[in-house]
């Protein structure tokens, strides 16, 4: 590989690595089944490689990927027409639309977390950080912060409070500018 290609590699791997979660979850709102969106997220990601090439650096990738992961579901769904589970064309379009919408919006949010989640004080990101973690057991992380079971809750509930205010603070300044 030329370093140009081993450049334009990286930054295909980048892009993808960085929206394939949205684009996934795009692609699993349109079609019936997980298996379903596994089999056209193949299909996405070898059609995003091979038209790579085509894409302006600098434009949006997530926009892009979702414009072809809307056309490789309309492709499956026209392969699996004859099952009745099947939406039709109409339905996925109105869909992928409500769906680009809604994931606008929610990386705005997403954004703005991250954003107020970074102002916490650093012991209190840990322990919000800590409750949050797959399989967390509240008991524990309430017995790490010296609090009853009850005062965490109480605790966790006010730090929700300030983020949300956060967020929606946040949220307010980006459409002012």
């Amino acid at each position: 590989m030329s370093p140009a290609e081993i450049e334009q590699h990286q930054r295909f791997l980048r892009s993808l690595t960085a929206h394939e979660p949205a684009v996934r979850a795009y692609v699993r709102r349109l079609v019936p089944s997980r298996a379903d969106a596994d089999d056209v997220m193949q299909e996405v990601a070898i059609v995003l490689w091979e038209k790579f090439s085509e894409f302006r650096q600098g434009a949006e990738f997530r926009p892009w990927a979702f414009g072809i992961a809307r056309f490789k579901v309309l492709s499956w769904l026209r392969d699996k027409g004859r099952d009745r589970l099947v939406l039709s064309e109409e339905v996925v379009d109105l869909i992928a639309e409500e769906t680009a919408l809604d994931e606008t919006r929610l990386e705005r949010q997403r954004r703005a977390l991250e954003t107020c989640t970074q102002k916490l004080e650093p012991d209190h990101k840990h322990l919000l950080m800590q409750a949050y973690q797959p399989q967390a057991q509240i008991q524990q992380v309430a017995a790490t912060s010296g609090r009853s079971v009850t005062g965490f809750y109480q605790w966790l509930h006010r730090i929700r409070r300030l983020l949300a205010d956060c967020v929606q603070r946040e949220l307010a300044k980006e459409d002012a500018s």
